[in-house]
């Protein structure tokens, strides 16, 4: 498959084009919750949700955040002994705490040898203005890209898995977060329960309305001990989970649509085995990647072909 040929923008290339070598995401926990669970916001979390599907091997929450990030470097640099480093905070709510305990967690991190950046995930609810003053000065020294689970643009949607914003607060945020000169991605769950195809179409389209650095997608995932499960256990005919054709297909019908210049950093999620109950493709996730490549081939597309027609 030949490496000239254009199918979307990878975040590996967005990442090499800044920083001229290999990039490597190292995954932390910052020991933070969510506001969604803590009662902030509400009780349970979002009903697809159990973090334990985020944290690799090396993650091990109770260790300091420069002990995760040592562990990290140590699990990739025997392969790759030039690669630098992002912090990335994944688990829960990565803004929700004070500013000053954010601040140590941050710095922590940035302090390793070989960390370049700093990734932060969290929820378009918990970014205050004084957060965002402070990002914005360590922009001025360091790479920072801010990711926000909007997971569907739906209000309908939103409300039906516990999300607990609506679509207009995640709209604020990544305006807010943008007009800051600070790159913003976003992350969303395909196959959402009530989403059908022209939905997810439709999506595709707002989204390339916000000013978008970069966009996670990844298919809808049962886990144990989730309330989504339970619902799926007692309602199946509510939820149409992807065969992974279909999923590639529907992928790529997305790509199309979405904006030309959008980097897309992942398309799909692996769970722990003994965590998913469906779907199981036995799939990792660059077999797929090299799927929905060849299958791109196939079809002649590539991203935002159909971008200027759907606006």
């Amino acid at each position: 498959m030949g490496e000239d040929v254009f199918y979307y923008n990878e975040f590996g290339a967005y990442l090499r084009g800044i920083f001229g070598c290999k990039v490597q995401k190292i995954t932390l926990d910052g020991g933070f919750t969510c506001p969604n669970r803590d009662g902030k916001v509400g009780r349970g979390g979002c009903t697809y949700c159990n973090n334990q599907t985020f944290n690799p091997a090396y993650c091990h929450r109770h260790l300091p955040v420069r002990e995760q990030m040592l562990e990290g470097i140590s699990f990739f640099a025997h392969k790759y002994p030039e690669m630098r480093y992002l912090a990335y905070f994944q688990a829960y709510t990565n803004t929700y705490a004070s500013l000053a305990v954010l601040k140590q967690r941050y710095e922590d991190a940035l302090a390793v040898d070989g960390c370049v950046g700093i990734v932060i995930g969290t929820r378009p609810d918990c970014m205050p203005e004084e957060l965002l003053d402070y990002l914005q000065q360590l922009a001025k020294r360091t790479f920072v890209l801010v990711e926000y689970g909007i997971e569907s643009v739906n209000d309908a949607t939103l409300l039906r898995i516990n999300r607990g914003h609506d679509y207009a607060c995640a709209v604020d945020a990544v305006e807010r977060t943008a007009a800051r000169g600070i790159p913003v991605g976003a992350h969303i769950i395909l196959g959402l329960p009530g989403e059908d195809k022209k939905e997810l179409m439709r999506q595709a389209v707002v989204l390339s309305q916000l000013p978008l650095t970069t966009l996670k997608l990844h298919q809808l995932q049962l886990i144990r001990g989730t309330r989504m499960a339970a619902e799926y256990a007692e309602s199946p005919d509510d939820f149409s989970l992807f065969g992974v054709d279909d999923y590639i297909e529907t992928v790529i019908d997305y790509i199309e649509r979405l904006r030309p210049d959008l980097v897309l950093e992942r398309f799909a999620s692996q769970s722990p085995k003994e965590l998913l109950i469906a779907p199981d493709w036995g799939l990792k996730n660059h077999e797929l990647v090299d799927k929905i490549k060849r299958r791109m081939r196939e079809r002649s597309t590539y991203q935002g072909r159909l971008f200027e027609g759907e606006n």
